[in-house]
């Protein structure tokens, strides 16, 4: 068996609540110790989904793009996007794919700014907004058995 680390963290995790945690003393060192373990359990979780998570977010905002450009007017924010829409994940390292998140997200920022002083975008606006619900509910934590 070659143990993966969310198994890894997930174990240790419960092993400082159920082992260590009710053997420390009462106060900030017992509390502590339960809120290290909760952190281990959500870096478990995010072990397995991580780099799934941002490769189809990434993905979503170029689909956006490439769909939305077209309806713009400002010559240069449109060739911002239809570039950005062009390009794809080069590695799925998570730190690489935090990367190219953060400057897609700055671009989709860009474009809600301006489709926020365009009367006829309403639309366009709901397709940023369905999308950021979306990556939200993709990246919520749960706590474990809930």
């Amino acid at each position: 068996m070659k143990p993966e680390v969310d198994q890894i963290l997930n174990l240790s995790a419960g092993q400082i609540m159920a082992t260590l945690a009710p053997h420390m003393p009462a106060g900030y060192a017992q509390a502590t110790a339960g809120l290290t373990s909760f952190m281990m359990m959500f870096a478990a979780q995010e072990y397995d989904r991580a780099a799934d998570i941002r490769a189809r977010e990434n993905a979503e905002m170029r689909a956006l793009f490439r769909e939305l450009a077209p309806q713009l007017r400002d010559a240069a924010l449109k060739q911002k996007l239809e570039s950005a829409a062009a390009t794809q994940d080069e590695s799925l390292k998570i730190s690489a794919l935090n990367e190219t998140n953060s400057e897609l997200r700055k671009l989709l920022i860009a474009l809600q700014i301006h489709l926020e002083t365009l009367k006829d975008a309403h639309d366009a606006r709901a397709r940023i907004w369905d999308l950021l619900r979306t990556a939200a509910e993709r990246r919520l934590l749960k706590l474990p058995g809930a």
